[in-house]
C-alpha cells in the first residue's frame, strides 16, 4: 500500500485513502512507531461518503480514535486535493461533524466545527481554568511564562477530565501555546483544536482581538479568526514524503 507523511507544523501524520472501512487501529500503532514505524503523531485514513467529498478515519499514535484534529484536517485535506479526490473547496466528516476546508497551494483554512463549553473558570493545582471543546475536550490556562508548562500536572489534570491541557500566553495580536495531547501521552509541536480553545479563552478575558496569529511549541506561525461566531484556522502544511509498505 502506498502512505504518504504530511507535518502540519508540528503535528505529524500519515494518510492514505481506501474503499475499504474498516478499523485501522492497529496499523497506527504500527505506522506512528517512531523506532520501527514510520513515525506520526495520529494515522488519518480517507474512505468514501455519500454526501461529502470523503469521510476521515483519525487514530492517536496509540490506536486510539479521536473525534476532530484541527491540523490533521489541514494535512488530510491538502493530500485529498493533492491526489484529486476532491476539488480545493472541499468538506468532508468526522466523529465531530462536518468540516469544510479551502486549499490554497500549501496554505490550508478549516472551518471548525461549533466550540462547546464543558466547564467554566474553575480553580485547581493552583490555577484557573477553561474546559471546552473544540472537536475534541481541552483545559485551558492563560500563564505569563511557558515555562510554567509542567508534563506532571498535564498528565494529571488530562486523566482526571479526559481532556487535551493547554498553557497559553496572549501577547497582544499573538498567542502562544505549548499543548498536552491525549493519545500521544506527551508534548506535540502543535495542536490545531487546542489553539483554537486558546484563543477562545483568551478571547472571552478579553486579553485578544477577533484575529490572532498563533505561535505553537514549533515556532510555526498560525492563524486563527473569529467570524460572526464561526472559528477558521489557517496555517501552511508540507507534504513529507510517500512510501509503499
Amino acid at each position: 500500500m502506498l502512505v504518504t507523511k504530511y507535518n502540519a507544523n508540528g503535528n505529524d501524520f500519515v494518510i492514505f485513502h481506501t474503499f475499504i472501512e474498516k478499523d485501522y487501529s492497529d496499523l497506527a500503532i504500527k505506522l506512528c512507531d517512531r523506532n520501527s514505524g514510520i513515525g506520526a503523531d495520529g494515522l488519518i485514513v480517507l474512505v468514501p461518503h455519500d454526501e461529502l467529498d470523503f469521510k476521515w478515519l483519525f487514530y492517536n499514535s496509540d490506536g486510539s480514535d479521536a473525534a476532530m484534529c484541527g491540523n490533521g484536517t489541514r494535512a488530510c485535506a491538502h493530500y485529498a486535493v493533492s491526489n484529486a479526490l476532491c476539488e480545493n473547496e472541499l468538506a468532508f466528516m468526522t466523529e465531530a461533524g462536518k468540516i469544510a476546508c479551502v486549499v490554497n497551494d500549501d496554505i490550508v483554512e478549516t472551518q471548525m466545527t461549533a466550540p462547546v463549553v464543558v466547564k467554566e473558570e474553575f480553580e485547581e493545582e493552583g490555577r484557573t481554568w477553561y474546559l471546552v471543546d473544540t472537536g475534541v475536550p481541552h483545559l485551558v490556562t492563560i500563564t505569563e511564562d511557558l515555562e510554567e508548562f509542567d508534563i506532571e500536572l498535564c498528565a494529571k489534570m488530562r486523566y482526571k477530565y479526559n481532556a487535551n491541557v493547554n498553557f497559553t500566553k496572549p501577547d497582544g495580536d499573538k498567542l502562544y501555546v505549548r499543548t498536552y495531547e491525549r493519545g500521544v501521552e506527551n508534548e506535540t509541536g502543535a495542536c490545531g483544536t487546542g489553539m483554537v480553545a486558546c484563543f477562545l479563552y483568551s478571547l472571552k478575558q478579553n486579553k485578544v482581538e477577533n484575529s490572532v496569529r498563533v505561535y505553537p511549541t514549533s515556532n510555526d506561525e498560525l492563524y486563527v479568526k473569529n467570524v460572526d461566531g464561526t472559528l477558521f484556522f489557517k496555517g501552511d502544511v508540507q507534504k513529507i514524503f510517500e512510501t509503499s509498505i
